[in-house]
Formats: structure tokens, C-alpha cells, sequence
């Protein structure tokens, strides 16, 4: 992700009252746990007890499609809504929570999953973060 703040720094106009470290993070964060979630859930399809994994998977699937969307939004400034920016880091918020809160429940028995709500809880905590700067 040593490109996320390159980028930021090179954008040609002024971002406003947003900290580039703060927006950076969340970027990484997203994009980080989409790949997590994604890796989780087809771990989860390929274990014996994938019956048991049904939610996990489902809510695995959730999280990475909104941490993508939410990475994306935030990687676009040209004419930034931030009332569409707040939504989407709320509705990250609300699906890494949820995620991770699944997938603690499988970590014990699933390195996959427990590895996956590490990434779900600094990705809610980055939104978190970002939520407060800009709110």
C-alpha cells in the first residue's frame, strides 16, 4: 500500500480539512480487508465444516464488496460529496464490525477466520478514525 499515500499527496487540488495519514490508512484498511474477507471466505468454502460457516462466509462476501466500494469512494476527491463519503465509512464501519464479530466466533478453530477479524477490526477502527475527522 505505499502507493495510497503517494497518490494522495500528488492529487492536484487542495483536499481540504482532511488528514492525509488518517485518509490514507482507511484507504489501506479497505482494501486490505476486502482481500482478507475475499480469502476467508473461499477458506471457509473449503472446509469440512463449510455448513457451519454459512453466515461466516455470507458475512465474509458483505464485508469485502463494501470495504472495496468504501476504498474506491475514498480514492476519488474531484467534486467529493462528504455526506456519500460519511455513509459509505459508516456502512464499512457497520460490516467490518460484523464481520469480525462472526468470525471471532470460528477463530479458535479456523486460523483464517481469526486472522480475518484482525483485519475487520483495524478496517472499523480506520473508519472510525476517519468517521471523526470528517464528522
Amino acid at each position: 500500500m505505499m502507493h495510497v499515500p503517494s497518490m494522495i499527496k500528488s492529487y492536484p487540488k487542495d483536499l481540504g480539512k482532511v488528514d492525509e495519514v488518517k485518509l490514507a490508512a482507511c484507504i489501506a484498511a479497505c482494501i486490505e480487508c476486502a482481500q482478507t474477507c475475499t480469502a476467508c471466505a473461499d477458506a471457509c468454502l473449503s472446509e469440512d465444516s463449510v455448513g457451519e460457516l454459512t453466515q461466516c462466509v455470507r458475512t465474509d462476501l458483505d464485508c469485502a464488496d463494501l470495504c472495496a466500494a468504501t476504498g474506491n469512494v475514498l480514492s476519488r476527491h474531484t467534486g467529493q460529496d462528504l455526506n456519500i463519503t460519511l455513509a459509505a465509512l459508516r456502512a464499512c464501519w457497520m460490516v467490518c464490525k460484523a464481520c469480525a464479530d462472526e468470525c471471532e466466533q470460528h477463530a479458535d478453530r479456523h486460523e483464517h477466520c481469526r486472522i480475518c477479524a484482525e483485519a475487520c477490526r483495524r478496517c472499523e477502527q480506520a473508519c472510525m478514525d476517519l468517521i471523526a475527522e470528517l464528522g
